[in-house]
């Protein structure tokens, strides 16, 4: 899997797949295993699948990243993802922002 991404700094913007689910978890978490950056703004807006395998990736994608010192943070203005993450409680363990941006500068 080959991601678009953007570099802010020491923030990686990671713009996710149309689709993150059972099919992309794996290769998801390998590509996200070999960034450049510690710091990581997920950007779900073109993602229009996200299931519990999707959900999962993310959290263990954070998980990596926080051992390293680093940590992730979800940009999205998609009300379904937006929904999803609160149904599921992510909201509550990983930063969720309206703009890519304001992710961004929240690492600071």
């Amino acid at each position: 899997m080959n991601l678009p991404t953007e570099i802010f700094g020491d923030v990686i913007v990671v713009h996710t797949p149309e689709e993150l689910g059972a099919d992309q978890a794996e290769s998801f978490e390998a590509f996200m295993v070999n960034l450049e950056r510690r710091n990581a703004v997920l950007d779900l807006d073109r993602t229009e699948t996200l299931d519990s395998q999707g959900l999962t990736a993310i959290l263990d994608t954070r998980d990596n990243l926080v051992e390293l010192g680093g940590g992730v943070k979800l940009a999205t203005t998609n009300s379904t993802n937006r929904k999803i993450l609160e149904i599921t409680r992510l909201d509550r363990q990983i930063e969720i922002f309206d703009s890519v941006l304001d992710a961004v500068k929240s690492f600071r």
